[in-house]
């Protein structure tokens, strides 16, 4: 009897592939007699290299293709970093598992140990996420803000380049994680510190909407992940935000067991920043229902006490743009 063999579409990169073949070997352990197969697929994000992420417009730019693919059935999964997902599902698509998170904080790198406190004034820090860079102004608004695009490596090797023109730069402690780089890590920013991007740390795994699709990848699913991720997509999704936008997020399952979402929005210039948090009833389990409906209560803390002109402002660039 043939083998079947699954096909899972992944990005090109080494933390893509690493993802995807850490999937894979997930997929293997649960179902041995299947046959898996990685299919590489290059994306707009992979292409377009020179141009800042939020000038391409963000959403979708590290997935359609992915997407297309699996639609067309050329590919059975797709695997991603969640944050890279827009936070509507593409018509027919879904994401059928969320295995379990990694840190989700973000570090800093520096070729000289700088701390964030002990950069001197006017450092060049490198980041292409609008919401780092509306951090890091809310606590150093000295510091410059320089775009930096690539893969996790390439942006590594430019971070620690002798005579480049960075003092730091901000990643994704997970992506340093896998890819086995966690000795260049000069500090770990803390949640107070840096909230992190909704969903990041999280992986998902992206079927057509079929039953036999969704029974196949149900052994990677992650219940307290995925309520965490649900929440903070919500919060964004509520606010009509994609990666673009300086908006922020963490959920996390606390020992009551109920579900506690924090979230910020900043403007871009760091001159304002809205915090609003939420906590789950804890008379009732939390469902995935539920922890959506938090992540939209608190969205709507964040749109009474001014987020709407926040981010308005930001958009139409009466506040400055702070990549340069």
């Amino acid at each position: 009897m043939k083998t079947r063999v699954v096909r899972l579409g992944t990005r090109g990169s080494a933390l893509a592939r690493w993802q995807t073949e850490h999937i894979s070997g997930l997929l293997r352990e649960a179902w041995p007699d299947l046959g898996f197969e990685i299919i590489v697929i290059t994306t707009q994000g992979d292409k377009v290299i020179d141009t800042p992420l939020p000038l391409m417009g963000g959403k979708g730019v590290f997935t359609t293709e992915l997407e297309t693919a699996l639609r067309n059935g050329e590919i059975d999964l797709a695997v991603h970093s969640l944050k890279d997902l827009p936070t509507d599902d593409t018509p027919g698509l879904t994401i059928g598992a969320i295995p379990k998170r990694a840190d989700p904080r973000d570090v800093l790198v520096s070729s000289k140990d700088y701390m964030l406190e002990s950069l001197p004034p006017s450092a060049a820090v490198g980041t292409s996420s609008t919401r780092r860079s509306a951090q890091l102004h809310i606590q150093r608004p000295d510091l410059r803000l320089l775009d930096i695009r690539g893969n996790v490596d390439t942006r590594v090797r430019k971070a620690l380049a002798a005579d480049g023109p960075y003092d730091a730069i901000v990643l994704a402690r997970a992506g340093l994680e896998r890819l086995g780089l966690t000795e260049v890590i000069t500090q770990v920013l803390s949640i107070e510190q840096m909230q992190p991007a909704p969903g990041q740390g999280a992986l998902a795994v992206q079927c057509r909407s079929e039953a036999s699709a969704l029974s196949l990848i149900l052994p990677l699913e992650h219940r307290e992940t995925r309520l965490a991720v649900e929440a903070e997509r919500s919060f964004l999704a509520a606010l009509g935000g994609g990666c673009a936008v300086p908006i922020a997020a963490y959920a996390e399952i606390i020992e009551s067991g109920q579900l506690s979402v924090r979230g910020r929005v900043c403007a871009l210039s760091g001159m304002a920043q809205i915090e609003v948090n939420a906590v789950s009833d804890g008379t009732a389990e939390i469902d995935v229902v539920a922890a959506r409906k938090l992540g939209v209560e608190l969205a709507h803390k964040a749109l009474e006490q001014g987020a709407a002109a926040l981010l308005n402002s930001d958009m139409s660039g009466n506040e400055g743009p702070v990549l340069n």
